[in-house]
């Protein structure tokens, strides 16, 4: 069998048994030339590293997943592209829910629910918990966290995450259905963000590789996560979205989004407005005077 293996020429320089048996059939043979484990030490295999190393400190200082840092989550290469945008829903559905806090602190419990079509044991959370975790932590602290310490951080912080997985039947084309995020024992600054348990709910999906949120309390919405985001809870009525519209026109903000969800015809409703600017407290001011808005939020991404 070695014969028909071998009839072209090959160099070796790793074998099973290192170093290989004096007698062996492999080394003696005519058409293989047998070197020292040396292939690392080329000038070529030396730059080759020296650009992935570069290359892969630059992808850590942009906030990029690493596949290959050995004191974090480890993401198969594979899967870095199509986890990508759920990384960075993660952590904008933590900013969010930290911003929805009346004070911003004492937060001490979170829960996380991810719905997935997936087992289990394909998915590790454990990098999407991290993300949570900076997105909760960053805006209210000046504590940078990172994939390494976001675990540490949370314990030092006496910040508990638990985690709850939701199978989805479904096609298992993409990681994940949704991300909920709920903060429990807190008070919000906008009560429809409020679940009948009292705790604070926002989740979003994946949708053309574009993260939204989908859902505010028991609203349901649809929101490009991108840029700035206004919910406004008001009475369900003719001329709404016009009114803030108009507002936020004339101070030259221009809105990406707009959704509403309500409980029903002419009850309650959140609307939903991505906006590229940050509205000056004036006009925001305005947006709150509208007599059928009896809340709002600015909350920045």
């Amino acid at each position: 069998m070695l014969p028909c293996l071998l009839q072209h020429h090959k160099s070796l320089d790793v074998f099973t048994e290192e170093p290989p048996p004096k007698d062996s059939k492999l080394v003696k043979h005519e058409n293989v030339t047998v070197t020292p484990h040396l292939g690392a030490s080329t000038v070529e295999a030396q730059e080759g590293v020296a650009i992935e190393i570069a290359e892969a400190v630059v992808g850590a200082l942009k906030g990029e997943l690493a596949a290959t840092a050995v004191n974090a989550p480890m993401v198969p290469s594979e899967f870095l592209s199509e986890l990508s945008p759920y990384v960075v829903l993660a952590e904008k559905l933590g900013r969010l829910a930290v911003q929805l806090v009346a004070g911003g602190s004492g937060i001490r419990r979170v829960k996380v629910v991810y719905t997935s079509t997936r087992d289990p044991d394909d998915l590790d959370t454990r990098i999407l918990r991290a993300m949570i975790t900076k997105g909760i932590v960053e805006p209210i602290s000046d504590v940078f966290v990172n994939l390494v310490n976001a675990d540490y951080t949370a314990k030092q912080r006496g910040l508990r995450i638990s985690e709850e997985r939701v199978f989805n039947d479904g096609s298992p084309e993409v990681p994940l259905d949704s991300i909920q995020v709920c903060l429990s024992n807190v008070e919000s600054k906008l009560a429809s963000a409020v679940l009948d348990s009292g705790d604070i709910r926002v989740e979003g999906r994946v949708k053309d590789g574009i993260p939204h949120l989908t859902l505010v309390g028991s609203f349901s919405v649809d929101v490009s996560l991108e840029g700035n985001i206004i919910l406004c809870r008001q009475v369900d009525q003719p001329g709404m979205i016009g009114q803030v519209g108009n507002i936020l026109g004339e101070r030259n903000v221009n809105i990406s989004f707009m959704s509403v969800g309500r409980t029903a015809r002419t009850k309650q409703a959140i609307m939903a407005i991505g906006v590229d600017e940050e509205p000056n407290k004036e006009t925001l001011s305005r947006i709150g005077n509208i007599p059928a808005i009896e809340e709002f939020v600015f909350l920045k991404l």
